[in-house]
């Protein structure tokens, strides 16, 4: 029988980041969002609560098992402290999760470890196009066999520390489906663009880049040779996404609330 109850490790986890949340994320949402960064010191230490780490099998580096619950849970809240944040630290996990969801094993034991191991470090993914009718499941950039490789051509949006990071996973269709390929820093044919500023995550650093017959091994897709189901790790993505809406939520209805108790209405205090 499922239950939704945290346990007591979950409540440990989750009281803990309730307290950074509150006291470094909040307290530097303003300036991050002013500055349109937030600053490494603050990302890293929201990286060592763990909570990424706690949801890797030790085998891989990490100290606990993927449960959805605990990510649902440490997503809301973080984003009850500041979205842009939250979205800074959770972003290396939208190259582990996949991995650890449908990768192989070799690609398991290869790719996961150097992330969750070290300090915070710019790992990433790039699945948005930039098209009004983006459809996850309905790729424009296009994955071909050619020559005993892959080569991936087309366009992606939004993709957090672009220019930084060490590998990301790029999704593209492949015969109609859609496949994530582990992309490594500095190979030939991706280009990053400028930076891109969204209105509410200023501070959080996205970036287009096209993919110009970027050439890859056959053993970069992710899952191996057969490849994997996307299923999954679309739905990963929307558990944490529906997390981070509950936590803003929460903060949305808290400043709403304090500012109508406080509020001057012709020179008389609301209260």
């Amino acid at each position: 029988m499922y239950s939704f109850t945290p346990t007591e490790e979950q409540k440990m986890l989750i009281d803990a980041i309730n307290r950074y949340a509150a006291q470094d994320l909040r307290a530097k949402a303003h300036d991050a969002d002013e500055d349109g960064f937030v600053p490494d010191s603050l990302v890293e230490k929201g990286w060592e609560l763990g909570f990424l780490q706690a949801s890797i099998p030790e085998e891989y580096g990490g100290f606990g098992e993927r449960s959805s619950v605990t990510g649902v849970l440490a997503a809301e809240e973080l984003a009850w402290g500041d979205l842009a944040g939250t979205l800074a630290i959770m972003t290396p996990g939208l190259f582990v999760l996949p991995i650890l969801l449908e990768g192989s094993e070799d690609q398991k034991q290869k790719y996961i470890p150097p992330v969750i191991e070290a300090e915070w470090r710019p790992y990433t993914a790039a699945l948005i196009e930039p098209s009004f009718d983006f459809d996850p499941n309905e790729l424009r950039t296009t994955v071909v066999l050619e020559d005993g490789s892959f080569v991936i051509s087309g366009e992606k949006t939004f993709i957090p520390y672009a220019p930084d990071a060490q590998g990301m996973i790029v999704y593209a269709n492949l015969n109609g489906k859609t496949q994530g390929f582990i992309v490594l820093k500095g190979v030939p044919g991706l280009q990053v663009g400028e930076r891109q500023y969204l209105m509410g995550i200023n501070a959080l650093p996205v970036f287009r880049a096209s993919f110009d017959a970027v050439r890859l091994p056959k053993e970069n897709l992710l899952g191996g040779p057969g490849g994997h189901e996307f299923a999954p790790i679309l739905d990963s993505m929307r558990l944490a996404l529906a997390g981070m809406a509950v936590g803003l939520s929460r903060a949305a209805f808290e400043f709403s609330r304090d500012y109508a108790k406080e509020r001057d209405v012709f020179g008389v205090k609301v209260a």
